[in-house]
């Protein structure tokens, strides 16, 4: 899978289908419901149906240039994506359309808009750019195609739509590709670290992953909720006092390369300023290095593998 390939990837999960197959479905897929806050356009069936309770999400905020989104938006939450084939016999931009009339009397805003050139001028390889699917195809400018990102404020967390609607490369019915992202806080404190499994894990094979320790999406401020991890790596050093570790930001491999290096290497030296200014732990005996996506532990085409790559390691040095 190329770089392009899986960076795209942050914004979809498989579609498993081809454009045929998806014409003779007559039922939806079992499982599948509407998203509460958008209904379906009137005859449409659904041939795909995922949702994932907190995921990341790569929202386009501007046309496809080389195969890249120069202009996106990272969000982080509750993602739900539905594929619709819609009626035989109704135009791509008829779907659409009534679709954006729908998000704007909701009280959507428009992020951003395009169609056929406006939004991928030299044409598109799959997985479609702006949506998905995992077969190897080609589509060009001359291609219907009409998308939309759009997001709606609320107290309670603010709501994000991608919908893409396109021709399926051909003569067949539209095919409507809706994302919600729904942003709310991770679930967080399912995972607990103690001083002992890291010093069992340091001296049995020289280092120990810790996942126990939080960030806001792209930044490296350690959140309160990390205390607790950051108060037991402290034992553990306390506990030995010979003991020098490397703290190794890693990654997953969604972003850009040089962007991942950086914010793993400044996530490394805000463990190291925390343990050595709150709990008091000598600066000498710390390290800081960032490894980015360089060392996975799982494999990142998967919303649990991804997690698993995100992390903190203490190297014993």
């Amino acid at each position: 899978m190329t770089t392009f390939v899986r960076t795209v990837f942050v914004t979809c999960l498989l579609l498993g289908l081809s454009a045929p197959f998806a014409a003779a479905q007559d039922q939806d897929v079992e499982g599948s419901q509407d998203h509460p806050l958008i209904s379906r356009y009137p005859g449409s069936v659904i041939t795909h149906y995922v949702t994932s309770e907190f995921d990341e999400f790569t929202l386009p905020l501007g046309k496809v240039v080389d195969q890249k989104f120069p202009k996106s938006q990272h969000l982080e939450g509750k993602i739900t994506r539905i594929v619709y084939t819609a009626p035989q016999g109704r135009s791509v931009l008829e779907v659409f359309r009534n679709y954006q009339g729908a998000l704007e009397k909701a009280g959507f805003e428009t992020l951003f808009t395009c169609s056929a050139q406006g939004c991928c001028e030299s044409g598109c390889s799959s997985p479609r750019v702006y949506g998905s699917g995992e077969y190897d195809d080609y589509w060009g400018p001359d291609h219907g195609i009409h998308y939309v990102s759009a997001k709606l404020a609320r107290p309670e967390g603010d709501v994000y739509v991608s919908l893409l609607v396109d021709d399926q490369g051909g003569n067949f019915a539209p095919n409507v590709e809706l994302y919600v992202i729904e942003m709310k806080p991770m679930e967080s404190g399912l995972i607990t670290v103690d001083a002992a499994s890291l010093a069992n894990d340091i001296n049995r094979t020289g280092h120990a992953s810790v996942y126990g320790i939080y960030f806001d999406t792209g930044k490296a401020d350690i959140k309160p909720e990390s205390d607790a991890t950051l108060k037991e790596i402290a034992k553990l050093l306390q506990s030995d006092p010979n003991l020098k570790l490397y703290v190794v930001g890693h990654t997953d491999n969604q972003g850009a390369l040089e962007l991942n290096m950086d914010l793993s290497r400044r996530r490394a030296e805000a463990v190291l300023a925390a343990l050595t200014t709150k709990y008091a732990v000598p600066a000498d005996r710390l390290r800081a290095y960032g490894d980015g996506p360089y060392a996975p532990v799982a494999s990142n085409d998967t919303e649990d593998g991804r997690a698993k790559n995100r992390r903190v390691e203490l190297v014993k040095q």
